[in-house]
């Protein structure tokens, strides 16, 4: 299992990529959504135990409630906002909870 700090590295990495085009587009938001997804499953077995990651995985689940696990571009460009607003709120708690990461 990958760590917590790896697999939010590579969440963080999604900040230098976006929209710009549709191709591109599809390639960021399934990014982001499978970056979101390996994230959760790092924080539930991480040895700190899930109670303390409760809030990110909290916001991962309700992501992935409401994707249904659909991953086409269709469903994941609905929902845009819901996948870019959770990568910001868990990147957010993360700045704040450095011994996570480094």
């Amino acid at each position: 299992m990958t760590e917590v700090r790896d697999s939010f590295a590579v969440l963080q990495a999604t900040y230098n990529d976006g929209c710009d085009t549709p191709g591109n587009c599809a390639y960021f938001l399934d990014r982001v959504a499978g970056n979101l997804d390996d994230l959760y499953d790092s924080m539930k077995a991480s040895p700190k135990g899930p109670s303390h990651f409760s809030d990110p995985i909290t916001w991962i689940a309700r992501m992935r409630t409401t994707l249904h696990g659909d991953h086409s571009y269709t469903n994941l460009k609905q929902h845009k906002s819901l996948l870019t607003g959770t990568r910001d709120k868990v990147n957010t708690w993360m700045q704040s909870h450095p011994d996570d990461y480094r």
